[in-house]
């Protein structure tokens, strides 16, 4: 079993710091086995995406079921989860459960709700100018599956929909065949969907919920089909498939980002708890292989203590070969010269998470410019942040965070344009109007002006 490696700074820039596009990694040979069984050929990712979605455009629910059995393995079975499902699961969760679950739900949305964009007008004597904001008609709600199910994403994603006034919040995520790891034989259970998922969906007020995952579901909220109906923006994180599906269907429908495995780059110094810090790594690195869980400091007696607590910790996880071969992969300690160089290279990777765990966290604060979330001392650590303290974890990876921003209102709502001045202010403003426009070349643009002069 591998465990965490030491690095200087210089090599950890040529490695683990440095990043590597998804599309320019190597598919692992398991995925490209997948894809043959599948389509019958071992094609790109990308070109068995496409060919889902053509034909979920084509044929609609027959497509959705066909790839359903195909790539899952599900038996036939109704695509839409009946709401009383979801109340049902919601009452045979532990008390402890649904408690935990509604005190997500009322932190995410009083969160959200100190975030409104509101529309403005401004009359003067030209008329008046302004920005209408509407929010989305239809929003559609991925939730990945699978042995590790995500319920809080769900609150994540749909209670800023319901907070932004979206009128139709759409949900899917996928139904579990038989022979997967984790799933239930529990009675009730719907096409194994586990119950904290529909309970989350209850929850969250969602107004559909279907059983469908991967490129097949991000198809069928991109175009519609006879039972799914068409959204305006798809929004939630997946895996590798969802991912290039929601690349593919970008510009018919809206899409919040583009989603690589989750990352966490931590800031510590010698005041930190080693332990604390090496939990809040594995914390990161049991979800994926992929993970990224990266400490900097520039103390090495520090750097020494947290490998050790990692070993000791990673013996105890129920997901510990994932988070070894994270740590393993795209893991590592990087010892800095100081907290200002660590902050420089924070800065450089902009990374999903950045927890800081040092003696003056606040000094840090300001200096920070690219991160989806920033956790301010050992108070704040990232995990509740995954859960219950108010902002959306879904956020953006892979360097995006130097452009993008974590999910919320202002991602289920339109800003508008308004435009209304006098006649007098629209003669006026008519002339310098033209002349700009001749001197682009577009003459009936300068003529439906000047006749304003007229």
């Amino acid at each position: 079993m591998s465990f965490v490696r030491i690095y200087e700074v210089a090599e950890a820039r040529a490695g683990i710091l440095r990043r590597v596009q998804w599309e320019d990694q190597e598919m692992p040979a398991a995925v490209l086995d997948g894809i043959e069984r599948i389509f019958g050929a071992r094609i790109a990712p990308a070109e068995a995406v496409a060919r889902i979605l053509r034909d979920v455009r084509a044929r609609g629910d027959a497509a959705l079921h066909d790839w359903a059995e195909r790539i899952d393995r599900t038996p036939p079975g109704a695509l839409e989860v009946p709401a009383a499902e979801w109340r049902a699961a919601y009452d045979r969760l532990p008390e402890e459960e649904r408690s935990a679950l509604d005190l997500a739900a009322e932190r995410i949305a009083a969160f959200h709700r100190k975030q409104p964009m509101t529309s403005w007008v401004d009359t003067g004597p030209d008329g008046t100018l302004g920005q209408l904001i509407r929010p989305l008609d239809r929003a559609g709600v991925y939730v990945p599956g699978g042995p590790a199910p995500l319920p809080s994403s769900l609150l994540m994603a749909a209670i800023p929909a319901r907070v932004a006034g979206v009128r139709q919040v759409i949900a899917c995520t996928p139904a579990n065949a038989r022979h997967k790891p984790g799933f239930s034989e529990k009675p009730g259970l719907w096409r194994g969907i586990h119950d904290l998922i529909l309970a989350a969906a209850y929850v969250a007020k969602v107004d559909r919920l279907f059983a469908l995952g991967g490129a097949q579901a991000i198809a069928a909220l991109a175009y519609g089909t006879e039972t799914v109906p068409r959204v305006d923006k798809i929004v939630g994180a997946g895996g590798l498939f969802v991912t290039l599906a929601k690349r593919q269907v970008f510009g018919g429908v809206g899409i919040d980002g583009f989603y690589g495995p989750t990352e966490t780059l931590v800031i510590a110094d010698d005041s930190a708890d080693p332990a604390w810090a090496a939990a809040d790594l594995l914390a990161q690195a049991e979800h994926d292989v992929l993970a990224s869980p990266i400490l900097l400091t520039p103390s090495r007696n520090l750097a020494e203590a947290v490998a050790a607590e990692l070993a000791r910790q990673l013996a105890g996880l129920s997901r510990q070969e994932i988070a070894s071969q994270a740590l393993a992969n795209r893991g590592g300690i990087v010892v800095t010269a100081d907290l200002a160089e660590a902050v420089e290279l924070a800065n450089a990777y902009a990374p999903e998470h950045l927890c800081l765990l040092v003696a003056e966290p606040w000094a840090l604060v300001g200096q920070i410019r690219n991160a989806g979330g920033v956790f301010v001392g050992e108070g704040s650590f990232e995990v509740l942040g995954d859960y219950v303290a108010g902002p959306s974890h879904i956020m953006p990876t892979e360097g995006s965070a130097r452009f993008s921003s974590p999910l919320s209102v202002a991602d289920f709502v339109k800003r508008i344009s308004l435009i209304a001045f006098t006649r007098e202010a629209g003669a006026r403003l008519s002339a310098p109007a033209a002349i700009l426009a001749r001197g682009e070349g577009l003459t009936a643009h300068a003529a439906a002006a000047e006749m304003r002069t007229r």
